[in-house]
């Protein structure tokens, strides 16, 4: 016992001497702005359709694009991390953004738009593994919780706002402004990391594959980009069908390959370890309800309800800061009662948010619409950091960038998977209910189209929940050594 004791507090010292907070800040403020001009320019679409003058379908790449990136660079961040410094890291991946900001706040045309989010992307692909490995190395298991909880805040927050924010930009000024506005702050994070910003982990170099790189690319690749123009196309589209195909062996190739290498390039090594299993898995059902309800709820209320884009994303404001509230607190009483009795209650909680929504129609009140938003984003603030933290926590230290890298790729993944199925069960729905009737040119028919389709979405989100009740019964804590 007295060597252990030793040990974890010996542990603790090496913790120490990193100057946590300052650390911890420029990740907050870097990842905020990341993930707020994804959610931001969400919002702009419409406007750029017209400024542009290019095709919905056209239109929706600045999203796709995005995603991509995400889902080709996440898996390799693993290795990436294990070939630079922290700070390296940190600086390259903050200069990307500001780059690719700069780009877009000056971008004349779609295409420079569309290579400024492929730079953009390139910066969070880097910032976000880099963040959650860097915690988890300098900050000790009993505390995890807590800063987990505060990453939380931000990766909640910044979606709610920045909605809210562009619609007002949108009213005002022009859409380059919401990336005017995202600059300054990087640069600040820039000059605070380069200041505060120290090295955490030492460079293994591990041996680069170039073969496994290239199946994790067409791998994640092919099944983010099937799922993301299945949307549109329809499952039954060539491009569709064959992307998702090619993807799903390429993944399959680079599972096997990761399993024989001495060195993987990714240790699948991860998913021996239950409870990371099981994290993983809540954290992708929670990914898919968020995404597909954030894409369906400001449809249905700019379509059936008739809302401006800033009235809409008001509405969806005060579950957007409950949630990113309640984030730390979570992670309190995670640190203190372990995940059980916050993840099942959390997804009942989400449960019944689905079924509410899956009511709704051309009627309901926009404080019901609160409500239930407000009640989902408690639940699933319930769920994604107790479920994450506990999963990471299982894992061995030196496989710590393996599963950041994995979840945090597999949720890009879920994410356009989900996006995609909720979009597509949308459509049909819609175009059910218009065979259905005999006038379907009628605009009220159209909107009451619309609106069964928004709800059978729902139904597939509720579908979605309860499996992820059954997997959450197994949750059980994990006992870290070094626990206090």
């Amino acid at each position: 016992m007295n060597i252990e004791a030793q040990m974890s507090r010996t542990k603790d010292e090496a913790t120490e001497q990193y100057k946590v907070f300052p650390i911890i800040v420029s990740f907050l403020i870097a990842g905020f702005i990341g993930l707020f001009s994804e959610t931001a320019l969400n919002m702009a679409l419409g406007t750029l359709i017209v400024d542009f003058n290019i095709h919905e379908t056209t239109v929706q790449w600045l999203t796709t694009g995005f995603l991509l990136t995400l889902g080709i660079l996440v898996p390799v961040s693993g290795l990436i991390l294990q070939w630079f410094t922290t700070r390296q890291l940190f600086i390259v991946s903050i200069s990307l953004s500001i780059v690719g900001t700069f780009i877009a706040a000056i971008a004349p045309s779609f295409a420079f738009l569309m290579i400024a989010r492929v730079v953009q992307a390139m910066g969070t692909a880097l910032m976000l593994p880099l963040m959650f490995n860097t915690i988890l190395l300098i900050v000790p298991p009993y505390k995890r919780g807590k800063i987990m909880g505060l990453m939380g805040l931000v990766i909640s927050f910044s979606p709610a706002v920045g909605p809210t924010f562009s619609g007002l930009i949108l009213k005002t000024l022009t859409w380059h402004y919401i990336f005017w506005f995202s600059l300054p702050v990087l640069v600040i994070a820039l000059v605070f990391g380069i200041i505060y910003m120290q090295n955490v982990s030492t460079p293994t170099k591990p041996k680069i594959d170039i073969l496994s790189i290239i199946l994790s690319t067409i791998g994640f690749g092919g099944v983010v980009y099937g799922f993301s123009i299945a949307g549109e196309g329809g499952w039954g589209d060539s491009i569709v069908i064959t992307s998702i195909i090619v993807g799903v062996i390429g993944l399959l190739l680079f599972g096997i390959r990761q399993t024989k290498m001495k060195q993987p390039m990714l240790n699948l090594g991860a998913f021996k370890y239950p409870m990371f299993v099981i994290g993983l898995i809540l954290v992708l059902i929670c990914m898919m309800v968020i995404l597909s309800s954030m894409i369906v709820l400001p449809l249905y209320l700019q379509n059936s309800l008739a809302l401006s884009t800033f009235a809409a994303g008001l509405l969806l404001l005060p579950g957007g800061i409950v949630n990113g509230l309640l984030s730390p607190v979570m992670g309190n009483l995670f640190d203190k009662f372990g995940p059980k009795w916050l993840v099942i209650p959390g997804i009942i909680i989400v449960t019944g948010s689905l079924v509410g929504f899956s009511t709704i129609d051309l009627d309901t009140s926009s404080g019901f619409l609160i409500a239930m938003h407000i009640l989902m984003m408690v639940g699933v603030s319930m769920i994604m950091m107790p479920a994450q933290t506990n999963g990471l926590n299982q894992l061995p230290r030196e496989l710590y960038p393996d599963g950041t890298a994995i979840m945090n790729t597999l949720q890009q993944v879920s994410g356009a998977i989900g996006t995609a199925v909720a979009i597509s069960i949308l459509s049909s729905g819609t175009e059910r209910y218009l065979n259905s009737v005999t006038d379907a040119t009628n605009p009220l028919n159209q909107l009451l189209a619309f609106t069964s389709g928004v709800q059978d979405a729902f139904i597939f989100a509720i579908i979605v929940a309860i499996v992820g009740l059954i997997v959450s019964i197994f949750i059980k804590r994990v006992h870290v050594e070094g626990h206090h």
